[in-house]
Formats: structure tokens, sequence, C-alpha cells
């Protein structure tokens, strides 16, 4: 797990759910499979709204049209993050194209297992409302081992709450990468 990630931030506002993240039209496609899971990061984020994105109207991407990465490495997210059906096909999409941290009030708890168990993304929260204090382009950058999301661009310090009981899980890229140098699945051993 990287403990400091620095980039450029986009951000949304409250109530953004996995239909907005990655719209069912798009589910089609399928993560095992390396030549299409690149379309999830394609998609990623295709149907929030023009204006909850925070940048001029028609240029709302996540990712640029036709492009499958996006220039945005932090999401920053209001309360609610992730609401709405289990799909764990919201913080793949994301993770795909290329964000590595998604920073929220609070997550709806099935994506935030979903970023956990997964592997996909580092879901950190935050101790108070930054979708009002930062913008969309803002370079910021999380430190996990502090505990702080630093806006560059506005010289700006905010606490994250700890991750606490699901580190050893994030540490270890996911829930089966965890259970495998733990032993807890069958016919592994811990360290290997």
């Amino acid at each position: 797990m990287e403990t400091k990630i620095k980039g450029t931030a986009y951000v949304l506002g409250d109530d953004v759910d996995t239909d907005q993240i990655i719209p069912a039209s798009y589910l089609a496609y399928n993560p095992e499979d390396a030549k299409e899971r690149k379309y999830f990061g394609m998609y990623a984020m295709s149907g929030v709204p023009p204006k909850q994105a925070g940048l001029p109207d028609g240029e709302n991407r996540f990712v640029p049209e036709g492009e499958f990465e996006t220039e945005y490495t932090i999401v920053i997210g209001g309360r609610n993050f992730g609401c709405g059906s289990s799909r764990e096909h919201a913080p793949l999409a994301i993770a795909e194209a290329g964000a590595k941290v998604v920073v929220a009030e609070f997550y709806a708890r099935i994506f935030y297992r979903n970023c956990v168990n997964g592997g996909y993304l580092l879901p950190c929260e935050s101790t108070e409302r930054l979708v009002e204090q930062t913008h969309t382009g803002d370079e910021c950058e999380v430190d996990v081992d502090a505990g702080t999301l630093t806006n560059l661009t506005r010289g700006t310090t905010h606490q994250l709450k700890p991750l606490g009981e699901v580190t050893p899980i994030i540490e270890a890229g996911g829930l089966f990468a965890y259970a495998r140098q733990t032993g807890m699945l069958e016919g592994s051993s811990p360290g290997s």
C-alpha cells in the first residue's frame, strides 16, 4: 500500500451512487478479461450529472472521451458515497481508470467493503466536509501514516479518520490476498 498518494482531485457531492460511478449498461464487460476490464475505466463516472463534477459544462468527464485513463488520482466525495446497488464494479471502475484513493465524509458500507475486499481503492473518511473546500483540479496529497489530506493548491491540511481494522486487508491488497497471507485459505500457509 502506498502511504503517500499525490495527484489531481476530482470533486463530487453527496449521494454519488454506483449507477453514476459505472452505469448498468457497461456491466456486460467481463472484469476477468484484461481486454474488456479496461472498459470499466473508460466509463468510470460516466453517469455523474454534468454539474456535479464541478467542471464547466461539457468538461465533466472523469475519463476523456475515447480514453481509458483519467488524470485524477484522488476522488473527493461528500456523504453516502457509493450508495445504490452492491456492485463491486463501481470501485473497480474508478481504480481501472487510474484513481488510487477516494476520500468521502462517509460511505455506503457495501461500497466501502468492496474497495477494501477487492483491493481496488484506498477508502479514506474525512473528519470535515471537503467537497466545499476542494475543487476539481486541485493538487492534493493523502498521507496515510499522518492521517491527512493536504490541498497543495490551497495550502490547507485536513484530518482523515484512521483506517482501523481494515488496514491489514488493505496492506495485503484485498481480502483474498490477506486470507492467503494469514493461512485462512485452504492449502495456503502464513507467509506464502
